[in-house]
């Protein structure tokens, strides 16, 4: 009787008396698994870590791109991703072999967005550098072959 109004209906006792306990149930899995990501960041250095790995994973990849000839990245410098970086071939007609190709060699989910077209590489945070430099050695035999 004595809470404030505005009490959220999770931190009210009078609403979890009323209700034996069992207002809401608590998304425990999904607590678990946050408690197991949020161990793994903090063994990868923290977001300081994180932050560091990222943003070498995505330089080594524009680096690559902005070196060829064969594949280019339509997206300015200053706006560019560290987590999903679209890019494109000088022959689009070779796009879908090459996410064939690609996923023959275990590398999937490169088709590009349906509005810029191309391939997407997402690098996401559990993605290590070695895959970062798998698909780009995979793009270099690639180019090797069709250039």
């Amino acid at each position: 009787d004595r809470a404030r109004l505005d009490t959220p209906s999770i931190w009210s006792y009078q609403l979890m008396a009323e209700n034996n306990s069992m207002l809401n149930t608590p998304p425990t899995f999904s607590i678990y698994l946050l408690g197991k990501i949020l161990e793994w960041v903090i063994a990868q250095g923290g977001l300081d870590g994180m932050a560091v790995r990222n943003r070498t994973k995505a330089e080594t990849f524009y680096a690559f791109l902005d070196a060829s000839d064969f594949y280019s990245n339509p997206v300015a410098h200053d706006s560019r991703s560290w987590m999903n970086i679209p890019f494109l071939m000088a022959n689009a007609d070779l796009n879908k072999q090459f996410v064939a190709q690609a996923e023959q060699a275990g590398l999937t989910n490169l088709a590009g967005h349906r509005s810029v077209g191309g391939m997407r590489a997402s690098i996401y945070n559990a993605m290590p550098q070695a895959g970062v430099d798998a698909l780009i050695e995979f793009m270099k035999e690639f180019e090797r072959v069709h250039a």
